[in-house]
């Protein structure tokens, strides 16, 4: 789960097979990272049967969060998604070979969010974008 305004990866989950369950997970962890959320939490994925399954949609219900899919063999509507897989294989997959999936949790964990920098929010990583939109909309409610 990636946090379309900062580009954090909030939520994720790694298994040997690619069921509702690890969706759940993963949505359950961007839950718990974030705590308190706004009035509308959009989640977009495609059109995978894990994504669309009575599983996601009931969890989704039960936690106010709002589903979107993408239109069917269009990869563009789930861009962000497909550009962070494509870094993870290039950074990580190809590169590299663990001997548990907790080693790759780790290292995935450990590069992409604290040190990452991106483009798209001014080559920053997620992390230091996160903490400077905070200290910014803090000022104006301490100025007050």
């Amino acid at each position: 789960m990636i946090d379309a305004h900062s580009r954090r990866v909030i939520g994720w989950a790694i298994d040997e097979h690619m069921r509702a369950d690890l969706v759940e997970d993963a949505l359950q962890m961007a839950i718990t990272l974030r705590g308190e959320r706004p009035a509308k939490v959009v989640f977009h994925a495609d059109r995978g049967t894990q994504y669309a399954s009575e599983q996601i949609s009931r969890f989704a219900d039960e936690n106010g969060i709002t589903r979107s899919m993408g239109r069917t063999g269009v990869c563009w509507d789930n861009a962000m998604a497909e550009s962070f897989f494509a870094t993870l294989k290039t950074e990580f997959y190809y590169r590299r070979v663990w001997s548990t999936n907790n080693g790759a949790k780790v290292a995935i964990e450990d590069r992409y969010d604290p040190r990452r920098r991106h483009s798209a929010i001014g080559q920053n990583s997620p992390v230091e974008f996160e903490m400077q939109h905070c200290n910014q909309t803090a000022d104006p409610q301490q100025a007050a």
